[in-house]
């Protein structure tokens, strides 16, 4: 009979770190009723390399540490996913999992998917069904090419699931609600206790923005990220101070395209900050401003407005429950959408709770996706290693 099975996760960067932690405390809950065990080898590839980007988030949200990291590095997407393909494909073969799990649509969720795919080894994918209809952005590549490869998709909205149906792969689908808002919800109440970041930025009874850019189509475009960067000046300047964390990829662009530009003495630039520090923000925060998908969602999941700089968004849900308001880098649809958010929200906290509740689920998301995975792994074995 069939006692355990071998659960391996992939991760790579800072938001499948942060979607990485309930899957673990998930596990342990799992573990913990007795019956069939999991066994959870957790590979990291090294996309995300350096301690702001990496390390802190293993150390602030207690994630086991990887059992193996690939250290891959940055470099273009082609080699850059060979490597992970190739680290992933020899640690698949030595490890021999059960299942794989990949989270969201990064090269490693692809480079994962593929060479699971090539050895026959079940995959699940945590945030699957998203799509922004963006051939251009990589990570519309990613996610659908790993959605159509894996075994069980963890749809987080109903939207999602929509979408996966018009692709003719409903039958791999399953409901799970949305893992970042279980983590959200957990670790927003550790850095109320624990971050000390409001206080040691001297934020205290101050009403702030929180800003942040780091997406190719943004920085890479050096029109679109003159544009950015002058429009935060211009909200600092004439609505409220802005804490823009900034991310290595805009840092390192800056003294080659725009070497003259410089912050607003009421745009504060400072270094990357941990998640807990980052929730912190977020929560203390009257409006954010992001190309970041992961951050449009902790901001709606927290109560907090959001301008997304971007030409579209994953995360519709957020837009329809009018927490969020697309504006690319256009400059008139920035200025309607801080308009709107001053007209609407800048001297009141809304609350979303019964919008999140019906598009995100409850919190329960990691749960959900476990259940899920362990009946896939029965259902699939023969019938004389069925578990008891």
């Amino acid at each position: 009979m069939k006692d355990r099975f071998k659960v391996m996760s992939l991760v790579g960067a800072r938001p499948q770190f942060i979607k990485l932690a309930p899957l673990c405390r998930a596990i342990e809950q799992f573990n913990a009723r007795g019956g069939v065990q999991i066994d959870h080898f957790i590979v990291h590839t090294g996309q995300h390399y350096d301690h702001g980007m990496s390390d802190i988030f293993f150390e602030e949200l207690e994630i086991p540490r990887p059992d193996l990291n690939l250290g891959v590095g940055s470099g273009k997407h082609g080699a850059q996913t060979a490597e992970m393909l190739k680290g992933t494909e020899d640690i698949l073969l030595q490890e021999k999992p059960d299942i794989l799990v990949i989270f969201g649509d990064t090269n490693s969720t692809a480079a994962g998917a593929l060479a699971a795919a090539k050895l026959h080894i079940p995959i699940a994918h945590i945030e699957a069904g998203l799509r922004s209809f963006n051939r251009d952005m990589p990570e519309e590549i990613n996610r659908v090419m790993s959605d159509h490869l894996s075994d069980i998709l963890l749809a987080p909205t109903p939207t999602a699931i929509e979408n996966l149906k018009r692709e003719g792969l409903a039958d791999r689908t399953e409901s799970s609600g949305d893992i970042m808002y279980d983590t959200v919800m957990f670790n927003t109440k550790l850095a109320r206790q624990k971050s000390t970041l409001i206080q040691d930025l001297q934020l205290e009874g101050q009403s702030i923005a929180l800003a942040t850019i780091h997406r190719a189509e943004n920085t890479n475009d050096t029109q679109r990220l003159e544009t950015l960067l002058n429009k935060l000046n211009e909200f600092a300047d004439h609505h409220l101070p802005v804490v823009f964390p900034m991310h290595p990829r805009t840092k390192n662009m800056l003294p080659n395209v725009l070497p003259d530009w410089k912050p607003s003495p009421n745009l504060r630039v400072i270094e990357p900050v941990g998640y807990l520090d980052m929730l912190a923000l977020i929560d203390h925060a009257r409006l954010a401003l992001t190309d970041s998908g992961g951050l449009q969602k902790e901001a709606f999941f927290l109560n907090t407005p959001c301008i997304t700089l971007r030409d579209e968004t994953e995360w519709v849900e957020t837009i329809q429950a009018g927490g969020n308001r697309l504006a690319g880098a256009d400059p008139e649809l920035i200025d309607a959408a801080i308009a709107d958010w001053a007209q609407r929200w800048a001297d009141q906290t809304p609350d979303f709770t019964e919008a999140i509740h019906e598009a995100f689920g409850r919190a329960d998301s990691a749960e959900k996706t476990i259940d899920a995975i362990v009946r896939f792994l029965e259902k699939s074995l023969p019938e004389t290693e069925k578990v008891a």
